[in-house]
Order: structure tokens, then sequence, then C-alpha cells
């Protein structure tokens, strides 16, 4: 098992806003970079192209509301099988962290080529968190 842990981050929002809006994946949309394209989701599945890479899928398993949303893989045509953790903490009335945990099934012939970009995919996901308005 791999696992990426991003940066925690500050957001100048509070946990519920932070949680209500990364709940629906249609607004997941705002935080992609450019490299991905074809996006398509509904509020609790979504659907992309990583430039260079593969066809992601996701779905939303569970959520714990303010605090955490749990994520696993769905579709696509990722090689190996994955869950994908926002975990997010009230520091105040109108602020908290947030953090991305990953976990994945990544193939040992394959994990040092994918790592490296998966890690900074998820590390530029988690500073547009604070971007939430």
């Amino acid at each position: 098992m791999t696992n990426i842990e991003t940066d925690k981050v500050e957001c100048q929002q509070s946990a519920e806003k932070i949680f209500t809006f990364l709940s629906d994946f249609n607004n997941f949309h705002a935080l992609m970079p450019p490299q991905v394209t074809n996006w398509t989701s509904t509020s609790d599945t979504c659907s992309f192209t990583i430039n260079n890479m593969a066809t992601v899928g996701m779905r939303v398993l569970s959520k714990e509301p303010f605090s955490k949303i749990h994520i696993t893989s769905d579709g696509g045509k990722v090689p190996f099988s994955f869950t994908l953790d926002v975990l997010l903490v009230s520091t105040g009335e109108n602020n908290c962290t947030g953090q991305l945990v990953f976990a994945g099934d990544i193939p040992m012939f394959i994990r040092p080529m994918v790592v490296g970009p998966l890690t900074n995919f998820f590390n530029l996901l988690a500073r547009k968190m604070t971007e939430i308005k």
C-alpha cells in the first residue's frame, strides 16, 4: 500500500463551508489544474483525464459532517484501486485546516513513475482548498 499525505493547509473558511463545497464533486472541477480534461461529475461521482496519464473515476463512499469525506476509485483506467480522504479540522469560527490522504495499491513496477506526480497533484489540490470562498 502506498500512502501520500499532503501538507496541512490553513483555510480562511469554516470547516462546514469547506466540507459543503467539497462534498459535491460538481464543485471539485474548480480545484483542478489545467492538465485535467474531460471532466464529468454528479454530486457523488466524477471522472476526468490527467494529460499524459490515465482517466480517473472516483465516488464518495462516506461523509462525516464537517470533518471527513471518504472517496474511492470508481471506474476509469487507473491500474490500481485507491482511497482519498479529505480531512478537515476546525481551528476557529471561520478557519480550519485541510489535508488530503491517499492510499493506493500501486504496483511496485509503476510506483517510481506515479508517486511524485500524484504527490504534486494532491498538494496542488490541498493548496487550492485555501482559495474556496
